[in-house]
C-alpha cells in the first residue's frame, strides 16, 4: 500500500480507497454482493488481473470480505460493516457530480443497475415521502422499481408488487429528473418521458413542492 506519509484522515482514507477502480468496486458492492464475474460485468473497462489486485488490497484493508454461497461452492464479495460506511461519502460524490453529468453519456458505458445507487442519492436530499409509494422504471432493460417510504428511497429490480405508476424514459432523463436538473412538466411537454398510472405519485417523488 502506498502511503502519503501524512497523519491526516483524508490522506489515510485515500491510501485505502483512492486507487483507480477502488470506489467503483465499492459502488458495485453497495448495490449488491457480487461474484468475481459479476464485478467484471459491472465494471466495464477493468482488466481481470487489475480487479484481482484491487480486491486483494481492499480485503487486506478490511473494506471487503469473501463469503461462500451456493452450498459453499461459490465465492461472493461483500462489504464489511466498515466498508459499508462508504455509502454516505459515495452518495455525496454522486450529488457533487451533477454538473459533470449534464452533458450526457458521450459514448461512456452505462448499466441500469447503477441507478440503484445514483437515484436514491440524488433524491434523498429533496424527497421526504409521507406514505409508501412504488414507481416502476422502464428504461430499456429489465424493469426496476423505486420505493419511496418514510425511511428513505431505494431502487432495485421489480419484485412483482403493485405499482402506483410507471415512468418510461431514457436513463439520462431519469437521472436529470432525480437531480432536479429537468423539471417534470418540461420532460412531459418535450415527450422525453411517459407516465402510466398515478401521475401525482411521480410528481411527489421527482418534482416535490
Amino acid at each position: 500500500m502506498r502511503s502519503y506519509g501524512q497523519y491526516c484522515g483524508l490522506a489515510r482514507s485515500l491510501e485505502v480507497v483512492g486507487d483507480r477502480w477502488n470506489l467503483l468496486i465499492v459502488r458495485q458492492l453497495l448495490i449488491a454482493p457480487a461474484r468475481y464475474r459479476d464485478l467484471i460485468d459491472g465494471l466495464p473497462g477493468i482488466a481481470t488481473n487489475l480487479l484481482a489486485d484491487r480486491l486483494r488490497d481492499l480485503e487486506a484493508s478490511g473494506v471487503i470480505e469473501r463469503r461462500l454461497t451456493g452450498a459453499g461452492s461459490v465465492v461472493e464479495y461483500v462489504l464489511t460493516p466498515w466498508g459499508a460506511e462508504l455509502r454516505q461519502p459515495i452518495e455525496s460524490l454522486i450529488r457533487w457530480s451533477i454538473p459533470l453529468m449534464i452533458r450526457g453519456p458521450e459514448g461512456d458505458a452505462f448499466r441500469p443497475d447503477w441507478l440503484a445507487l445514483a437515484v436514491p442519492a440524488l433524491l434523498s436530499t429533496r424527497v421526504k415521502a409521507r406514505r409508501s409509494m412504488t414507481i416502476g422504471l422502464e428504461i430499456g432493460g429489465p424493469p426496476l422499481q423505486l420505493r419511496a417510504t418514510r425511511t428513505g428511497i431505494d431502487v432495485g429490480p421489480h419484485d412483482g408488487r403493485d405499482l402506483d405508476a410507471t415512468l418510461r424514459a431514457d436513463p439520462t432523463y431519469i437521472l436529470a429528473l432525480a437531480a432536479g436538473a429537468l423539471p417534470l412538466d418540461d420532460a412531459r411537454t418535450l415527450g422525453l418521458i411517459e407516465i402510466e398510472g398515478d401521475k401525482s405519485v411521480v410528481r411527489a417523488v421527482f418534482d416535490p413542492a
